[in-house]
């Protein structure tokens, strides 16, 4: 870093007023109209005349792009759009049911309800059905069982992947109907 050069970190600080280095910017008013290219003292009047700040919005634009405006009500509405858009975001939990070939109709149909209900609140569901020994000589009663299941949550979810075997184990994601 050169001697006065300001270090802009991640969360991103603006340089406002005497602070911007640059001899000329790009001038955007308080009404959002752009003015054009401007040296930077006729910049800092313009904002001193109308009372506000006189902030740089690019910094790394050839010339900076400048705004006049509010410095804090700006940074105020940066967060609330930060915060909102945080909250907008969904994060999609897959869950897992594990079973084995020789797998119970009884057993199996406890773990579909479960599936069921992951499904319905909106989270995917991973089924897989693990082999041991010489259960991985007969792949085809897995994918029956698989296709049972399926078949079963078909009015909540759709298959997302098919059937496939990794390993010594056979699975298939089922994700949440679209509505």
């Amino acid at each position: 870093m050169f001697k006065g050069e300001e270090k802009i970190s991640s969360k991103q600080e603006y340089r406002i007023n005497e602070r911007i280095h640059s001899e000329k910017v790009r001038l955007v008013d308080e009404n959002g109209e752009n003015v054009g290219i401007v040296s930077i003292d006729e910049a800092l009047r313009h904002a001193n005349d109308v009372g506000l700040d006189l902030v740089e919005i690019a910094p790394n634009a050839n010339p900076p792009v400048c705004k006049v405006i509010n410095y804090s009500k700006f940074l105020y509405d940066k967060e609330k759009k930060e915060r909102e858009a945080r909250k907008a975001q969904t994060k999609i939990e897959i869950k897992e049911i594990r079973l084995r070939p020789k797998t119970s109709d009884h057993h199996q149909g406890f773990k579909v309800r479960d599936a069921r209900r992951w499904l319905e609140s909106g989270m995917k569901v991973r089924v897989t059905i693990r082999f041991r020994g010489r259960e991985i000589t007969y792949p085809e009663l897995a994918l029956e069982d698989l296709r049972e299941i399926a078949e079963e949550l078909q009015d909540v979810a759709e298959i997302e992947q098919a059937p496939n075997m990794e390993g010594r184990s056979m699975f298939m994601m089922l994700a949440p109907k679209r509505n």
